[in-house]
């Protein structure tokens, strides 16, 4: 894509926009989400999704939302980093559309924990207590379907930061802070992978700096976009 093609201030701003829209559907999901889990206890998280169902729906509509976004912000960063390293961008893009789909079916758990806990007739074959335990599995599922997702978007992250610290139309500074980023999402899903006691003691603090570096770069395409000159 050339520069004649687009307009990178406007791909920014779009990006920036995009990204402040998936920061805040995102954590909408995890906190709204999260305050309806009780860690270890099956029948009071039963209990508690049964009482705010819509709340439940909604985070899963919010985080399909996000990932829709997300597509479209792939295609921006791919668009204004192209120029730097055609086959690294379109590597970054390849990585983060992986992310996103093996997100988005990480989302089928949620809603089968959900179904657990209706009333259908069918459900009578199984005690109340084996459907809040089976409910509480698909949570876990999910869990670690979001973190396999992670995977692939760190290593968008650790090509898309080198794109932009090699750049001569962001600061440098960001694409570290994206790597960082990159490596805290990397060290939390193989943590909870191959050592859950670890990713439970290191959660949510390693993923502080992944938050810093990605507000960093949303803050920065909104308020200030590319250097157009440089960028051309």
């Amino acid at each position: 894509m050339s520069s004649r093609d687009i307009s990178p201030q406007a791909y920014a701003r779009i990006g920036g926009v995009l990204y402040l829209i998936i920061i805040a559907l995102g954590l909408f999901g995890e906190l709204g989400r999260g305050g309806l889990i009780v860690t270890g206890d099956p029948a009071a998280t039963a209990a508690r999704i049964r009482a705010s169902e819509w709340l439940w729906r909604a985070t899963i509509a919010g985080n399909l939302v996000h990932l829709a976004c997300a597509v479209v912000l792939t295609l921006v960063l791919y668009a204004l980093l192209s120029p730097v390293g055609r086959h690294l961008a379109l590597m970054a893009a390849f990585f983060d559309l992986t992310s996103i789909a093996v997100e988005a079916i990480s989302k089928l758990p949620l809603l089968a924990a959900l179904f657990l806990l209706g009333r259908a007739e069918y459900l009578r074959a199984l005690e109340p207590a084996q459907r809040e335990v089976l409910s509480y599995l698909s949570i876990r599922l999910h869990a670690y379907g979001f973190g396999l997702s992670l995977i692939f978007f760190a290593c968008g992250c650790l090509v898309f930061g080198h794109l932009i610290a090699k750049s001569a139309f962001f600061p440098s500074i960001l694409g570290v802070l994206l790597q960082v980023a990159g490596v805290c999402y990397l060290t939390n899903s193989f943590a909870l992978l191959l050592a859950p006691r670890l990713a439970d003691a290191i959660f949510p603090f390693i993923l502080v700096p992944a938050f810093i570096g990605e507000a960093s770069l949303c803050a920065w395409l909104v308020v200030k976009g590319v250097d157009v000159q440089r960028w051309h």
